[in-house]
């Protein structure tokens, strides 16, 4: 098994860069999907949550109100590190039972957005950083996922520096270009993945 950790900052593409290596035959462990997952309605994580942070961050039918939320936290870095202690324990637990189902040649891909942040490099056997310039990233960010320019650059200023995740890479994907070429670079990485696990065998 080769265990790779994905990462790259909000808006550089990171989430089409899974897609792509899942249909490739990539097993993935999206760490945000199961950090949603962890704090759902009944969940110990979600109480946990809850008691840390009010009722007032709770949408009417009881679910996480996960915009509430990060409008409280991403503006507060002591706030923002309560959250993580709360829920990063949850999804690695999560993280390392999906791994251990994985069969023993998987390229099992670990997409996990604060990689960097959190210095989780080092439990990974490869990590590629998926990068795209500060410019690409705002622009998607409010022409794509509808957010105000201050919330997106307020997000940005949250999560490591483009230097931070560079130096902790050990493959780079460049996604400040058309999707053809992303597709054609993600196949060359994919064939240096495939080629690692096979030399494990």
């Amino acid at each position: 098994m080769l265990k790779v950790g994905l990462t790259g900052g909000i808006g550089a593409g990171k989430s089409e860069v899974s897609r792509l290596l899942v249909e490739h035959g990539a097993v993935l462990i999206d760490a945000d999907r199961i950090a949603r997952e962890v704090v759902e309605p009944g969940t110990p994580g979600l109480a946990a949550v809850v008691e840390a942070f009010g009722e007032g961050v709770l949408a009417a039918d009881g679910s996480l109100d996960r915009t509430r939320l990060g409008s409280v936290v991403f503006a507060d870095p002591a706030r923002l590190a309560v959250l993580n202690s709360l829920v990063h324990p949850l999804v690695g637990a999560r993280s390392r039972e999906l791994e251990s189902a994985a069969a023993e040649d998987s390229v099992v891909v670990h997409d996990v957005p604060l990689l960097t942040e959190n210095g989780l490099a080092p439990l990974y056997d490869v990590v590629v950083v998926v990068d795209a310039s500060p410019a690409t990233r705002l622009d998607r960010l409010v022409r794509l996922r509808g957010m105000t320019e201050e919330d997106a650059r307020a997000r940005m200023a949250a999560q490591a520096t483009r230097r931070q995740r560079l130096d902790v890479a050990d493959i780079v994907i460049d996604n400040d270009v058309p999707l053809e070429a992303l597709r054609q670079r993600v196949r060359e990485v994919w064939d240096e993945l495939a080629e690692r696990v096979s030399r494990r065998a």
